[in-house]
């Protein structure tokens, strides 16, 4: 885990009212900004809600507003803004800078995780040290840790073994899981989770793989035939922090700063105890829907991982500085 804050240049700030002064002294309005849908049960929606609420009942002049369902920034935008200091909190999927960060590719690895026991075992590895630290260098901080498992959909046929995604057109979240996909046969049409509904609905797509978390919340058993459960061989989880401006954070009293940290370690021990109902919550939605649900053998997996590792982790390995050394830190967490 790690820290969190707030930022404005000092003119915005005032006109946003953002320093409300009274009796009591000055109370520092932070905002955070999120793609996922507010009030409708998303386990990131509801971390970032805690510690908001957790932040107010601190009773140390800050007040934490939260924007879901990329009502104040994009998706995309999340990243560059919470790194400059412009925005003041998120719940980011770590992936989607990496563009900027080919490192994090590595926080959507084909089977690198593969459990929700091992996700926990790896927030404190080296691995993920390796990972903070640039994030920290970027300039945000890492308050709670979240790592969300995720499935396949698809309207044409289940996805189990490679050979079975061959001819469909895929969103895969993360360069990673495109690059496995495309490998085994796939076509790959690239957008936010936010936005699989729209292109499966329109023909854009034909399948899907995202976290369990969205497939529920953005629902999307409206428009698939087939899903694919995490299981016993779960090939898909994704990194996705409530990550703090660090510029904001470090202008915090100690106070302050103190009282996120601590929501920020509540809103992670509740994840952790929540999230493994989250797939739970999700077959039963898809087949509340009339949904076909499977899952992956392990025969399945590991043909995947064969996939993964001429395609995905070469590529890392090949591409991106210290790329070999991340998989093995991963790897090495048993």
């Amino acid at each position: 885990m790690r820290h969190f804050a707030t930022k404005l240049t000092l003119a915005a700030c005032v006109a946003a009212a953002c320093l409300v002064t009274g009796s009591a002294g000055a109370q520092t309005v932070l905002k955070a900004s999120h793609q996922f849908p507010g009030g409708k049960g998303d386990i990131r929606d509801e971390m970032v809600q805690m510690i908001a609420r957790d932040v107010a009942a601190a009773n140390v002049g800050l007040e934490i507003q939260v924007f879901p369902g990329s009502s104040l920034y994009k998706p995309n935008d999340q990243w560059n803004a919470v790194t400059r200091g412009l925005l003041d909190m998120t719940s980011f999927p770590l992936d989607y800078a990496s563009g900027r960060h080919p490192e994090f590719s590595a926080t959507l690895m084909p089977g690198l995780v593969a459990s929700h026991d091992r996700a926990i075992r790896l927030n404190d590895s080296d691995f993920m040290k390796h990972i903070k630290k640039i994030v920290e260098d970027a300039g945000a901080l890492v308050i709670a840790d979240a790592w969300l498992s995720g499935a396949f959909a698809s309207k044409k046929a289940c996805i189990t073994s490679p050979d079975t995604i061959k001819g469909q057109v895929i969103r895969a979240a993360g360069p990673a899981f495109e690059e496995m996909l495309v490998a085994a046969g796939a076509s790959i049409s690239s957008m936010p989770s936010s936005e699989i509904y729209t292109g499966m609905q329109t023909g854009v797509l034909d399948a899907a793989n995202t976290s369990s978390a969205s497939f529920v919340s953005y629902r999307l058993f409206e428009q698939a035939k087939c899903l694919t459960a995490p299981g016993e061989n779960a090939l898909w989880f994704m990194y996705e922090p409530v990550l703090v401006s660090k510029k904001v954070f470090e202008r915090l009293t100690p106070e302050q700063q103190k009282a996120i940290l601590a929501a920020g370690e509540k809103a992670e021990t509740f994840f952790n105890a929540e999230v493994r109902k989250g797939d739970d919550v999700m077959i039963e939605a898809y087949k509340k829907a009339g949904v076909e649900v499977v899952e992956m053998s392990k025969a399945d997996y590991d043909a995947w991982l064969e996939v993964a590792k001429t395609s995905a982790y070469k590529n890392f390995e090949a591409n991106v500085p210290d790329g070999g050394k991340l998989i093995e830190e991963a790897l090495a967490v048993k």
